[in-house]
């Protein structure tokens, strides 16, 4: 089990320093001089000079990415010499000495994901811990939604094979999986919103909190969270449902159901005790997935329903090239989905004993 856990978390590791690779020469080599990008049309060539010295721009690009990967690891070494970068980015993050060797020194610290271009050199790791947990509540709401309805509606199209229910729940289903989320949204939130505001009091924007009238503190605003949830759960429900159905299907098929039921078990009694446990494989495999997407693929749904969230943050750091702030959130977003697919492997062979877990 240990073994199986580490050799995980290792192709794990080595899949993250791939990401960073690619974030990194994508976003610095592709744009442009993000130093201008920096300045705007405020620019002159002191200036210019002054921010390509400082966050070293003015250095190979192979050297910048030297620099790019001392700044994330959380082990990095330092220069004592203040005319060097490296010196510079160390008093921007706390950190702990652990030895020096000559004029290097070895530090523990926690990764650093430089500043924003254009929010006053605000920190990325700042930036996304305001706008994170709105995403992840958002998330983990849609796929909560989408994992209750959908197991229950699997189970049932599964029950009543082949009748005017079962097709017609294949049909939404089938619809819910084709329909992008950004036109889900702009539907969901002009007709529930808008059309029906005066029955469903829901807002056609908002996120979790609100400025009171008086302008005196912040508030939950729960009813918010209720359409953009809906409508990013709507295509792993989808999922689920004809997941839930297939395999359910597959498991009654199996030797020891009939067994069980010339026992005389009830349907009911089956479906709980002997047949839901091994159905619930490829769900909860497909949801692992869905549940690391949705943080990614709240973006537009995020700022159509203008829910502070990471993805509204990543559309904004795109519309005005912030690209510190695109980088950070791409690196953060797919070191959970790494975590959350190594957690899934390790609950798939739990689930399934049929799986060694080498």
């Amino acid at each position: 089990m240990l073994r199986y856990i580490s050799n995980k978390f290792f192709y794990g590791i080595l899949t993250l320093f791939g990401v960073i690779t690619v974030i990194f020469f994508l976003f610095t080599v592709l744009p442009g001089d993000p130093a201008r990008m920096m300045l705007d049309q405020r620019e002159d060539s002191e200036q210019l000079e002054n921010i390509k010295r400082k966050y070293g721009f003015d250095q190979p690009i192979l050297t910048q990415y030297a620099y790019y990967l001392n700044d994330l690891s959380p082990i990095s070494i330092h220069s004592t010499n203040e005319t060097n970068y490296t010196y510079l980015t160390k008093n921007k993050y706390s950190f702990k000495k652990l030895f020096s060797v000559g004029d290097r020194t070895i530090v523990v610290k926690f990764p650093y994901l430089r500043e924003s271009f254009q929010k006053n050199g605000k920190e990325v790791s700042e930036i996304i811990a305001e706008t994170l947990p709105n995403t992840a509540i958002l998330a983990v709401s849609a796929i909560t939604i989408a994992i209750l309805i959908g197991v229950f509606f699997g189970i049932l199209s599964a029950i009543f094979k082949d009748s005017f229910f079962d097709r017609f729940i294949s049909v939404v289903s089938t619809f819910g999986m084709s329909v992008p989320s950004f036109f889900s949204a702009i539907i969901f939130a002009w007709f529930f919103g808008f059309v029906l505001h005066k029955y469903t009091n829901l807002n056609m924007t908002g996120s979790l909190y609100e400025v009171d009238d008086f302008g005196e503190g912040k508030y939950i605003q729960l009813k918010n969270l209720l359409l953009p949830a809906i409508v990013l759960g709507i295509r792993p429900l989808a999922v689920v449902i004809q997941l839930m159905r297939s395999s359910l299907l597959e498991v009654l098929n199996q030797d020891y159901i009939r067994t069980a039921k010339a026992k005389g078990l009830t349907m009911y009694k089956i479906i709980r005790k002997h047949a839901l446990k091994n159905a619930l494989n490829p769900v909860v495999t497909a949801v692992s997935g869905w549940f690391a997407s949705l943080l990614a693929g709240a973006v537009f749904v995020e700022y159509i329903f203008n829910w502070n969230g990471l993805g509204k943050e990543i559309v904004n750091a795109l519309n005005t090239l912030d690209l510190p702030i695109i980088m950070g959130s791409v690196l953060i977003i797919a070191t959970m989905f790494i975590i959350i697919n190594i957690f899934v492997d390790i609950i798939y062979g739990w689930l399934d004993p049929r799986i060694k877990l080498k």
